[in-house]
């Protein structure tokens, strides 16, 4: 299933990814460091969410508390734990 999520506080405004099962497969932000975006992109394909949570979850940018890569481990999070609630 494809997910949206609304980024907060970060360059980025929105990541699109799709989720089977807990795996995450075509992530895609909206707006940010472009070139360092799809690099996490591809560098995430395929992985669990725990994963992703695991390697990316409390990443920071500058003085921001959050990232983008911080975000993504988030977005999977929520959205695999919604799907599940789903079932």
């Amino acid at each position: 299933m494809e997910y949206s999520y609304k980024t907060k506080d970060v360059c980025s405004s929105e990541i699109r990814f799709r989720l089977d099962g807990d795996v995450v497969h075509d992530v895609r932000f909206t707006g940010g460091c472009n070139g360092n975006l799809k690099a996490i992109g591809i560098l995430v394909e395929g992985l669990h969410v725990d994963e992703i949570e695991q390697k990316l979850r409390g990443n920071t940018c500058g003085p921001r508390d959050s990232s983008c890569a911080d975000q993504l481990a988030r977005a999977v999070r929520e959205a695999y734990q919604r799907q599940t609630a789903e079932q």
